[in-house]
């Protein structure tokens, strides 16, 4: 087992993986029954929020409309960033052009031309988690309340 990274150096590399990674296994819960429904989507950060964007009509848009709760995982269970977050809609429509190419060119898939309405969703970390081995466990809180700890 490698040495554990230090708090500074896991913040460095999560930032890494969410500038450098395109897709996260995003969960949300129905709001009525709390069934829990997990997708894989593709994500664009800006620094300080993943956008994602997925059908209108699809459960994931209904969950984050009905109760804003997220949680993503991204990165392989053995480099793990998890992110717990808060989401606002916005339709296509709506989206700032720059913003609408800045996902498709990073994705690989623009919303704005499919025949389906989408939603795409601004999500804010509120707690962040990272970690590799069992070492790291202890300290894989990097961002509590939406603030950096590090």
């Amino acid at each position: 087992m490698a040495e554990p990274r230090g708090p500074v150096q896991r913040r460095q590399d999560a930032l890494a993986r969410l500038e450098q990674d395109v897709d996260a296994w995003v969960a949300t819960a129905d709001e009525k029954t709390g069934t829990p429904y997990m997708i894989p989507l593709s994500f664009l950060w800006d620094g300080t929020t993943l956008l994602v964007a997925t059908p209108a009509a699809s459960p994931t848009a209904r969950n984050l409309q009905a109760t804003g709760k997220v949680r993503l995982g991204i990165g392989p269970t053995r480099d793990v960033v998890l992110i717990e977050g808060t989401a606002e809609a916005v339709p296509d429509a709506e989206i700032p052009a720059a913003t609408g190419d800045a996902f498709a060119v990073k994705t690989g898939f623009d919303p704005r031309a499919e025949t389906n309405e989408y939603l795409y969703f601004h999500i804010r970390p509120r707690r962040l988690q990272a970690w590799r081995e069992a070492n790291e466990i202890a300290d894989r809180d990097l961002m509590r309340a939406g603030a950096w700890l590090v």
